[in-house]
């Protein structure tokens, strides 16, 4: 302290305002402000400046978490891997049932599109994002493989629908086409009715 003019030096200061800035606002908020930066916005949209704004903080407790800006859109991509596609893995296999009811489980518990069809936007412009999205639908595709393998006893058939399945969830969001007097709830019900039965036919 500047004992003269009973201030503070400006590093220690500054070295202060970094410790309260961490605890008012822990590293996962600036990870989940800027998710949802990103489903507003795209990639463009999660900016230090902005997301200190948001969050009512200044840009020091964002140095304190994250080394840079790269280090976040990293931070981004692990949480959404984990929470959109091994979270929900590990609490479908918790759940007793068999595959059938696991399956149904697991359509309840669908990722945050918003944010998963923004990752699948970067990741046309980014090859690196890309190659996380594949990795993360091979996952997901594989999980739905090992489902539907465990009552149909055709490969071709197990493939089949775990490509409609994944389909339904992720691509249901691009269609703005009314089905009569069926609601969009009732028609997806239908479709995994379907997805799910013995045969085919």
């Amino acid at each position: 302290m500047d004992v003269r003019h009973g201030r503070l030096h400006p590093s220690i200061r500054c070295r202060i305002d970094v410790l309260v800035a961490n605890v008012r606002t822990p590293r996962g908020a600036w990870v989940d402000a800027a998710l949802r930066a990103l489903a507003a916005g795209g990639p463009d949209a999660v900016r230090v400046e902005a997301l200190a704004a948001g969050l009512g903080v200044s840009k020091g407790g964002f140095y304190w978490h994250f080394t840079d800006r790269q280090a976040l859109l990293e931070e981004m991509l692990d949480t959404w891997e984990k929470a959109g596609t091994d979270d929900i893995i590990a609490r479908v296999d918790s759940q007793p049932g068999d595959p059938r009811a696991k399956l149904q489980q697991l359509f309840r518990q669908t990722p945050s599109l918003a944010v998963d069809l923004a990752i699948r936007d970067w990741s046309r412009r980014d090859s690196d994002v890309a190659e996380r999205v594949r990795r993360v639908d091979n996952r997901r595709m594989g999980y739905l493989r090992s489902l539907f393998g465990q009552f149909c006893a055709d490969e071709n058939d197990v493939e089949a629908r775990s490509m409609l399945a994944y389909s339904l969830v992720i691509g249901s969001y691009f269609i703005a086409a009314q089905h009569g007097d069926k609601t969009r709830s009732q028609v997806l019900r239908l479709a995994i009715d379907r997805l799910l039965s013995e045969s085919w036919d």
